[in-house]
């Protein structure tokens, strides 16, 4: 009898509670559509109505990336070729076309870079090669959002016939159609590692030129060396003159069937380095400046005058001193030991080159290298050069990543007090020197 009392006594309350809800309800409704009655603008001036559309935020332009011109294109093109064996023609007026078609993508193009890199398709051999390689990847990403660049990372064989060493230049003359906006195309292997993030390319140095280099003239036109200059970093202008040096340059690949043959003819010419049956891209430049030298020798730039691809053994050691040097500049200097968000760093970068002019970058000097670059050492296989000590490439590579990432993470708070440990940092006190 109990239980029975109780349950009906819960049955009750809540039809109570349901009814007492109900008519809460309804009269919300009706004071509702009164209300509307007297203020017809109600509904457009309700808080919730105002949160659909929010308001773009500041200094955020707007424009209409989708948009597509009505007029053609050289894109509709059926023959437009993105790879080696159909020349793009004609070029220069068509990029201008289309600059004048998309306005909005036109300003600023004369100093518009992307950057281009990549790694092998397959997984890589070396344990810790995987680890690097994202490393190595967002080095370069670090750089580019600092100022600006885009960046695209290949990891596919774009031509079938050009792999190995030779599959940097596909994704290099993919990027050239790919990107009409851009005036030029930077590529970086894989084991190069970007050391200066304030330093910026010089372009206007560049003005007369269509392609740039590290190198020196004396080793590929006296000495005839291969290694006269470095393949690992380029800068090559997009334009026609840079279509057809490319074409050139890739058309010594094995995608020639006359490849084994020419390889004899670049072996006789060029020294210091062992041949097989193929022909590495280096040795294939170096052959072209020197059998072809009044056809493109006026645009290209040997660069030799900063680390536009610094070899990594002269520079890792020097390190920790060029970190106290930069250290106590900012100690001098207190503008420089400024908190600042990263958007402006290239301003920072500006204001220290005026204390940069009585040092250089290089040996005896402490300016810290634009570009240090693990020439002889693989990080995806595993291989380096023999004459590099075990595990000096790994080791050296990790000091010089975090060398890096300390001008990255100084914006955001925080720094490696140790090179060497990859894993850990510490804030970085406010005001002090990074």
């Amino acid at each position: 009898m109990a239980k029975t009392s109780v349950h009906t006594k819960s049955l009750l309350f809540l039809t109570h509670t349901s009814l007492f809800l109900g008519a809460t309800f309804l009269s919300l409704l009706i004071i509702c559509a009164v209300w509307s009655i007297i203020n017809p603008n109600w509904s457009n001036t309700s808080p919730l109505n105002k949160l659909k559309t929010p308001k773009p935020c500041a200094g955020v332009a707007h424009e209409n990336l989708r948009h597509r011109p009505p007029a053609k294109t050289f894109y509709d093109d059926p023959s437009l070729s993105y790879s080696f064996g159909s020349p793009v023609k004609n070029w220069d007026q068509k990029r201008r076309n289309w600059l004048k078609q998309h306005p909005y993508a036109g300003e600023g193009a004369a100093n518009r870079v992307i950057a281009v890199t990549g790694s092998q398709p397959p997984p890589c051999e070396n344990s810790i090669g995987d680890h690097l390689l994202l490393r190595l990847f967002k080095n370069k990403v670090d750089y580019c959002r600092i100022h600006g660049y885009k960046i695209f990372y290949n990891n596919a064989f774009l031509h079938r016939k050009m792999t190995s060493v030779w599959a940097k230049l596909p994704p290099l003359r993919a990027a050239m159609v790919a990107h009409p906006e851009a005036e030029w195309i930077w590529w970086l292997d894989s084991d190069a590692v970007i050391t200066d993030m304030e330093f910026k390319l010089p372009l206007e140095k560049y003005g007369n030129y269509n392609f740039v280099i590290n190198g020196w003239k004396d080793m590929i036109y006296e000495k005839r060396s291969w290694l006269g200059l470095n393949t690992g970093i380029v800068l090559i202008r997009n334009c026609q003159w840079a279509m057809e040096f490319i074409e050139t340059w890739a058309s010594m690949s094995a995608a020639n069937p006359n490849h084994e043959n020419l390889a004899k003819t670049v072996k006789s010419k060029i020294t210091g380095k062992e041949f097989s049956s193929v022909i590495d891209e280096q040795s294939a430049l170096v052959y072209l400046m020197l059998t072809e030298r009044e056809k493109w020798a006026d645009k290209v730039y040997i660069e030799n005058e900063y680390s536009f691809s610094g070899y990594w053994v002269s520079i890792v050691d020097r390190l920790d001193e060029i970190s106290e040097r930069y250290a106590a500049l900012e100690r001098e200097v207190s503008g420089l030991r400024r908190q600042r968000g990263e958007v402006v760093s290239e301003w920072y970068g500006a204001m220290r080159e005026e204390y940069l002019k009585d040092t250089y970058d290089g040996k005896g000097g402490w300016r810290r290298p634009f570009i240090t670059h693990f020439t002889g050492c693989q990080p995806c296989s595993g291989h380096h050069d023999p004459s590099y000590e075990p595990d000096s490439c790994w080791k050296e590579m990790e000091r010089t990543l975090n060398f890096a990432d300390n001008q990255v993470l100084r914006s955001y708070g925080f720094v490696h007090k140790n090179l060497g440990n990859s894993s850990f940092v510490s804030p970085l006190e406010v005001h002090s020197p990074a």
